[in-house]
């Protein structure tokens, strides 16, 4: 799997940011529902092991969060256009993290301009390490391939079932698939679309429809 080293991600920085987020104003996130990380900036992804309800919850607030104050430059669900680096691929262990969780409190400065805002003061650390969380679970570049057909299949076959349905079967082909969906960072489990949808027919209130809907988005941002 393609590893970028830190280096290439500042030398990116430095060439590809003339248009960036110079002049927009951070976009505060709710982190309530998360744990508190204490006020001095850790150096290490506290949320990356700390139990699946906290992890989920830190995807699902770095998603907003990101898409509200990264996307702009980085690229919608961290896909980049080539403005700024990929984060996607910058490693989930603590030397990617020292290198984003800096960039994130300082920002970016090029001749006295400003190409990134310094978001550690206005948005504050829960919010980076939830940000950084949902960045380095982002499906590496084709790990989909060789499901979108099957996907797609399950995606039809789920937008019609109603409340009653077994959706058992395709609940575990689902989290088989998921389990085989790699990341770009090296992060142990992807957010993917088939994990998406596997956790939304998981249980006594399977929302079929949502699941659906999940694999519509998530495979039509992947292609």
């Amino acid at each position: 799997m393609l590893r970028l080293p830190i280096a290439a991600f500042g030398l990116g920085l430095v060439a590809g940011m003339a248009f960036a987020h110079g002049d927009v104003a951070p976009q505060a996130i709710d982190t309530d529902a998360l744990p508190d990380v204490g006020e001095e900036w850790l150096t290490e992804n506290p949320y990356r092991d700390a139990g699946p309800e906290v992890w989920a919850k830190a995807i699902e607030i770095g998603d907003s969060g990101y898409n509200q104050n990264c996307a702009r430059c980085h690229g919608l669900g961290g896909v980049s256009g080539g403005l700024a680096p990929d984060l996607r691929y910058l490693e989930a262990e603590e030397y990617g993290d020292e290198w984003f969780v800096d960039r994130f409190q300082t920002g970016y400065t090029q001749n006295g301009i400003t190409k990134m805002p310094a978001f550690g003061e206005l948005l504050g650390q829960k919010a980076a390490w939830a940000i950084r969380t949902y960045i380095e679970t982002r499906a590496d570049d084709g790990a989909l391939d060789d499901y979108t057909g099957r996907l797609k299949e399950i995606r039809d076959a789920l937008a019609g079932m109603s409340a009653g349905d077994d959706a058992s079967a395709l609940q575990a082909e689902l989290s088989e698939i998921a389990a085989e969906i790699e990341t770009g960072s090296g992060a142990p489990v992807a957010d993917s679309p088939a994990y998406r949808a596997a956790n939304l027919i998981t249980g006594e209130s399977p929302d079929f429809q949502g699941a659906s809907e999940a694999l519509t988005i998530g495979l039509s941002a992947a292609h």
